[in-house]
């Protein structure tokens, strides 16, 4: 790698490891940017150099999980229901380890003055995330709604949904229950979360099988 790429993929990842350190179980509105700069030794500059404002370490954070999602499903496949099933499960232990970051990311993704586009992940990063995995830079990197509506395409042709609807709106009808079940878990101090979300992934799919 190129030593000032691989320095720069090294230092955002290491902000976004401290900043998850950081937060723990707290609120991500609690956390200062100061903070999350004295843990990585650099100045405020450095920093919004790479996340302009504090919400984008919530972007990278959910890029960087789709990646891993990605990863996952190139090393064991899961199709259909199975896929739809490991995203939930993995977003609930997520939820469970850092519920600060995962409910402000569901509250960002709702902000009307948020980016419409993802956060980069470069080739460096990708690299570094995952050493033993040598052709990550290849692997395709879905959005989530891009990873529902594939599962949701998949489970019609291997007929796990019957109901005749389109790929698109079951896509739109789990990314609701993504987001929506981490508020609810929330409001409702709902532990552990991954039992939560399977019983609402089952009563959802149950109606369109």
């Amino acid at each position: 790698m190129n030593l000032r790429k691989e320095k720069a993929a090294r230092l955002k990842l290491a902000i976004l490891d401290h900043t998850l350190k950081l937060i723990g179980k707290k609120s991500f509105d609690d956390l200062y940017v100061e903070e999350i700069c004295a843990k990585v030794k650099i100045s405020k500059v450095t920093l919004f150099k790479y996340f302009p404002q504090k919400e984008d370490i919530l972007l990278y954070f959910f890029r960087l999980w789709c990646l891993r999602r990605a990863v996952e499903f190139r090393d064991k496949p899961r199709e259909g229901l199975a896929a739809i099933q490991h995203l939930f499960d993995k977003l609930a232990e997520d939820y469970d380890a850092h519920p600060g970051i995962v409910l402000r990311l569901a509250a960002y993704m709702a902000d009307l003055k948020r980016t419409p586009k993802p956060f980069p992940v470069k080739p460096e990063e990708r690299k570094l995330l995952f050493p033993q995995v040598a052709d990550v830079t290849s692997v395709e990197l879905l959005s989530l709604d891009q990873m529902l509506e594939k599962a949701a395409l998949e489970a019609v042709f291997k007929k796990e949904i019957t109901k005749t609807t389109n790929t698109r709106d079951v896509m739109l009808l789990l990314s609701t229950l993504f987001y929506g079940s981490v508020l609810t878990a929330h409001t409702n101090q709902v532990s552990p979360a991954k039992m939560f979300f399977r019983r609402n992934v089952e009563l959802i799919l149950k109606g369109l099988g």
